[in-house]
């Protein structure tokens, strides 16, 4: 009987390993029918798909020779990998590494810098298209045309007969200039508007926190007043004005303690240890009793306003101010260059909680710079909503928190403390703070102070690879006032050679409690945010992973993986366009800026692997896949990383480029010709 059960129980076990194995098998069979080698898989590409239909069909017969012949640049570890994942691991003997794909690493800094007003020759005045010629505010200055027929002459061809903005909204601001102008032109070149679908719109703000001409107009002359951060930077000893203009390192040093012992008595005037923010915040109120000469001229405009009430007087102590309720939920990370409106919007619908402004220069927003202000607008679908600003003292971090307090909407404002790249470092700002103590603290408690938001901080491990210093600042930024912190995985020297060290990260989200802290670094699929999340963080931050697979955020949400198929990636793309064409312009200068930002993603979409084709699930966000051909020819050429097969799609959903187009992306790893 028991020799019965124990064949039994034997054949059973072999039957469950013939099943693993036959599983195994097909998985593996299935990844490798689609292998290919770079010549394969370009003259595919070449030959638009007509080389045997189903790209894997026809590389059965073909795929021993495949795997040997996978380019080596491609090959990697996970603990070997060069920046933006690009491998560092020599060449096997026999193999022969690409010589343009060698140690392709850092940005692209010679780059061709064209931007999209330059590939349009003849541009008509503006004032003409507003229907107003007779008003043009350069008057006989005006270098633009004003004839519609010399410019309808020299204009290029229409990309299309139907436009987004007018079938969105009843009526093209762009007019005549518009690249899809057939869409809403009658007889004489005048606009049509759809009265019943622009009623619709009318005074409604889809997009908020743009710059008005005269609040660029009081930054540039210099007239707009920082009331705030002019009484916290009066109770900075005289030393740090001296920084401020460039004093030296001793200089630092005694500005940043003379600030400390000078904070100290004020901590003791009735605040709870959960407050340790309030010197800053209830020195306010002490100037208005007993104002100093200067601050009383300062406060003589306000007074003659009306009666003085509390309200005018009492500042929001810090535990009052508005908190961030965001614990748990999905935050799409500030990300320089793609982040732009557009994408997150894309996002937003995929199921991001949270959304932040691409990093903005404080400096450049105190000089009104628009390009600079651009990077704050914001969505009305954006229901959470953030900006993040870089800076290196604080004298121009608190007053640009103040300017933002005052002019524009936001849930919460981030201070960058983790930009790595040179040209932000070498002045100061980015990871450079973690190494300046005092600065950092004078800059979070000047902003805290004149904020009605909550402030957040972002930061690395540290600067040097294997010197880890945030466990040691984060203490320090809870009793400064920061309403949360997110932890970037990785140091600044390591940039993305390395993956994220999540030990690290719950040691730190333990030390930061009862402040909330986001974990930040290689986040993929779902099963990356699940291990996240049970490291204690209060939630995760997604930045790479969002840019590769913006669908990323409903997997999290349903817990499952999304074979996504090639004509739902392409819909994806074309709805960007349209986001685009709707927050650029439908001219011509607005074309070609969605379609450089276009490009600009393609440089990190062609990393993702369609579910259907992995071997193994799921990919690893630093595994740079062989040379495949997908299941059909869009999915080959969404999987291209040569810059002409990126053009190409462009050209799919924006019409032909220019005669004298060129792109390249930020990243020399992105991309080859």
């Amino acid at each position: 009987m028991e020799l019965g059960m124990g064949m039994r129980m034997e054949v059973g076990a072999l039957h469950s390993l013939v099943v693993l194995a036959v599983q195994f098998f097909t998985v593996s069979w299935l990844f490798c029918r689609f292998v290919a080698s770079k010549e394969q898989f370009h003259a595919y590409l070449r030959a638009n798909g007509e080389l045997g239909g189903q790209g894997g069909d026809k590389e059965e017969e073909k795929e021993d020779s495949s795997e040997q012949s996978e380019p080596p640049a491609k090959r990697g570890r996970l603990d070997v990998q060069g920046q933006d994942g690009e491998s560092t691991k020599e060449p096997e003997d026999g193999e022969k590494e690409p010589v343009e794909r060698k140690r392709a690493r850092g940005q692209n800094k010679s780059r061709p810098c064209m931007k999209p007003n330059h590939y349009e020759k003849s541009r008509l005045c503006p004032s003409v298209t507003q229907g107003c010629a007779e008003k043009c505010y350069f008057g006989p200055r005006c270098r633009f045309l004003h004839d519609v027929g010399e410019y309808m002459a020299a204009k290029p061809a229409d990309l299309g007969h139907s436009c987004v903005l007018f079938e969105t909204f009843g009526k093209c601001p762009y007019g005549i200039t518009c690249r899809f102008a057939k869409a809403h032109l009658r007889d004489g070149y005048q606009n049509v508007v759809n009265t019943e679908l622009a009623k619709q719109w009318e005074g409604k703000s889809l997009v908020r926190n743009n710059l008005s001409k005269d609040l660029q107009h009081q930054l540039r002359k210099k007239k707009f007043t920082f009331k705030k951060a002019d009484e916290y930077l009066c109770s900075l000893t005289k030393p740090h004005h001296n920084d401020r203009k460039g004093g030296k390192a001793p200089g630092h040093s005694a500005g940043g303690e003379e600030v400390s012992h000078c904070t100290t008595p004020e901590d003791g005037l009735g605040d709870t240890s959960e407050c340790p923010v309030l010197p800053e915040g209830d020195s306010k109120p002490a100037p208005v009793q007993s104002p100093h000469p200067t601050e009383s001229k300062e406060g003589c405009p306000t007074k003659t306003a009306g009666p003085v009430t509390d309200e005018d007087i009492v500042k929001l102590r810090p535990c009052e101010k508005k908190k961030l309720e965001i614990q748990g939920k999905l935050y799409l990370a500030p990300l320089t260059t793609c982040g732009n409106l557009p994408f997150r919007r894309i996002c937003k619908r995929f199921g991001a909680d949270v959304t932040c402004g691409e990093m903005a220069v404080c400096t450049n927003l105190l000089q009104g710079q628009s390009s600079e202000w651009a990077l704050l607008k914001r969505h009305h679908t954006e229901d959470i909503f953030g900006v993040q600003l870089e800076g290196a003292f604080p004298d121009t971090m608190t007053k640009c928190a103040e300017l933002l307090n005052q002019t524009i909407d936001v849930d919460f404002v981030d201070i960058n403390v983790g930009c790595p790249i040179d040209l932000v470092y070498k002045k100061g700002g980015g990871c450079a703070l973690m190494t300046r103590s005092n600065k950092f603290e004078q800059i979070v408690r000047g902003m805290n102070s004149v904020l009605d938001v909550p402030l957040t901080v972002k930061i690395r491990t540290g600067v040097q690879e294997k010197i880890n210093v945030a466990h040691k600042i984060i203490p320090k930024i809870r009793e400064w006032g920061a309403s949360m912190v997110t932890l970037h995985g990785r140091s600044r020297e390591q940039r993305y050679t390395r993956v994220a060290d999540w030990d690290y990260i719950a040691e730190c989200a333990k030390i930061a409690s009862p402040m909330p802290l986001f974990g930040n670094g290689d986040i993929l699929s779902y099963e990356d945010a699940n291990q996240a999340m049970q490291t204690g963080v209060s939630g995760i931050m997604i930045a790479r992973g969002a840019l590769i697979k913006p669908w990323l955020f409903t997997e999290i949400k349903e817990q499952r993986h999304w074979d996504i198929s090639s004509s739902e990636r392409f819909d994806i793309l074309k709805d960007f366009t349209n986001y685009g064409l709707e927050h650029w312009g439908s001219d011509t200068q607005g074309v070609e800026k969605t379609r450089k930002f276009l490009l600009e993603w393609l440089s990190f979409l062609c990393r993702y692997i369609p579910v259907g084709l992995l071997e193994h699930l799921p990919q690893k966000i630093n595994e740079r896949p062989p040379y495949y051909i997908g299941r059909d020819y869009l999915e080959t050429l969404m999987a291209s990383q040569n810059v002409d097969d990126w053009i190409k799609i462009s050209e799919l959903l924006l019409g032909p480029v220019p005669t004298n187009f060129t792109f390249l992306p930020k990243h020399k790893a992105n991309s080859y010709r």
